[in-house]
């Protein structure tokens, strides 16, 4: 009988503690004439875009300054925490998501690029972004354009402005997540981190010749727990929380 005791390097979520989900961007035109999703960014986690069909671009802002990405079939794109990101839908733009730390930007890690008045505190900001998550779909899809409508507005305004309009949006994301970080924390250690010292204990068990944790060996699959759900992006097909470790719900999710 194999048994599993005493092996703590074992992590069984999706390798390195990602998470994914699926994205069909939305082809809502806005007041620029432009497709597509709500500008946002991420302050803790990387995220990568796995194109699957159709075309597109995402638009990305930084100190740096402002940059367009195609997007088409193949192609794989990723940024780093602190870049706001707008994807554009040219033609049934479809990407799977890759998310670091077992899916952090859909519990909470993203921050929409409103006007300032709507950053001063965690409730007003919810009060702009939340999605009734039982409100029939006419009026999720309400919600979900106004919000992206709105965080355009803000999204030029930084495009438009210098870099202290960008540090201080930095300095308003920061104070609005601030009340989470311990949450997030915890997600960390049970994802990311675990994976990663699962890898050390398992180089350490080699070099003294145990290859005990093989014999622990897993396989799983899943999918989607639903379909179709309004995000920041588009419509999204997630899976189950445990691709990592248990998933929060979140109205600022995408």
């Amino acid at each position: 009988m194999v048994t599993t005791e005493g092996l703590t390097g074992l992590f069984t979520g999706l390798p390195g503690g990602v998470a994914v989900s699926h994205l069909t961007v939305y082809d809502w035109p806005a007041a620029d004439g432009v497709c597509g999703g709500t500008p946002h960014l991420h302050l803790t986690c990387s995220e990568a875009y796995v194109v699957t069909g159709g075309r597109g671009a995402v638009q990305t802002l930084t100190t740096s300054g402002h940059e367009v990405t195609p997007l088409a079939a193949g192609t794989v794109a990723w940024f780093t925490p602190g870049t706001i990101h707008r994807l554009v839908n040219d033609d049934d733009l479809r990407i799977t998501v890759l998310m670091q730390n077992s899916g952090l930007p859909e519990a909470g890690d993203a921050v929409l690029t409103l006007p300032p008045e709507y950053l001063a505190d965690p409730e007003t900001y919810a009060a702009a972004t939340t999605i009734p998550a039982d409100a029939p779909v006419a009026e999720q899809e309400r919600v979900a354009r106004a919000r992206r409508d709105l965080a355009l507005e803000g999204y030029r305004a930084l495009r438009a402005s210098g870099p202290e309009a960008l540090a201080e949006f930095h300095r308003a994301a920061g104070a609005l997540v601030r009340p989470r970080l311990a949450e997030w924390r915890e997600r960390w250690r049970r994802g990311a981190e675990a994976a990663a010292a699962a890898t050390g204990e398992q180089f350490d068990r080699l070099e003294r010749g145990d290859v005990s944790h093989l014999a622990a060996a897993v396989v799983r699959s899943e999918q989607p727990v639903a379909r179709g759900k309004f995000g920041m992006c588009g419509r999204l097909d997630v899976y189950p929380g445990d691709q990592g470790l248990a998933r929060t719900t979140s109205p600022w999710g995408r």
